[in-house]
């Protein structure tokens, strides 16, 4: 896909994003044999729902057909969100996810997993998961550390950004008992 139809979709395709209150991450042209898969990647602070993936889909396909920015060969829609091991390329994506595990592949070399504890301008502050039986231990990390990053998938995942501080709160309510 040239820049020049990336750029066309994106104003083209922001509007009725940003209308339902959704950032616009994502505007991508693949070929599928006779075929191009134009996938649209969508999310919010709250994240994005199926229901207005499908009502965002028809929005779009009536807004492509009023224009000629993908041409006369045929395409496929895709409304999507950015899935659960989604890249964190921006700062608003480190804010989504605190709370949440990340794998980033650091600019000095290695990798590191760790939970986003907090995010401010400069970077965050992560807590890098303890060693056979060791603490936790806190880590502050600037963007410009950060070669790559993203979310993980837990399947043990603690419930909440505050968990830890749940746990901690039940543990002295129970010692007050």
């Amino acid at each position: 896909m040239s820049t020049t139809q990336s750029e066309r979709l994106r104003e083209l395709l922001a509007p009725l994003v940003s209308a339902r209150e959704l950032d616009l991450e994502e505007v991508d042209v693949t070929p599928a044999g006779k075929r191009r898969v134009l996938r649209i990647v969508v999310d919010s602070d709250e994240g994005v729902q199926l229901d207005e993936c499908a009502e965002l889909s028809r929005e779009i396909s009536a807004k492509l057909d009023e224009s000629d920015v993908m041409g006369g060969a045929p395409y496929v829609l895709e409304v999507t969100s950015p899935g659960a091991e989604r890249p964190l390329t921006e700062h608003r994506h480190y804010v989504r996810a605190t709370g949440r595990l990340m794998r980033a592949r650091l600019t000095a070399g290695g990798e590191l997993v760790a939970r986003i504890v907090a995010v401010d301008d400069e970077g965050l502050d992560v807590e890098v998961p303890g060693v056979k039986g060791r603490k936790p231990t806190a880590r502050r990390l600037a963007f410009d550390e950060i070669a790559k990053a993203r979310v993980e998938i837990e399947f043990n995942r603690p419930s909440g950004a505050g968990a830890a501080q749940a746990a901690a709160e039940t543990d002295e309510n129970q010692e007050e008992a």
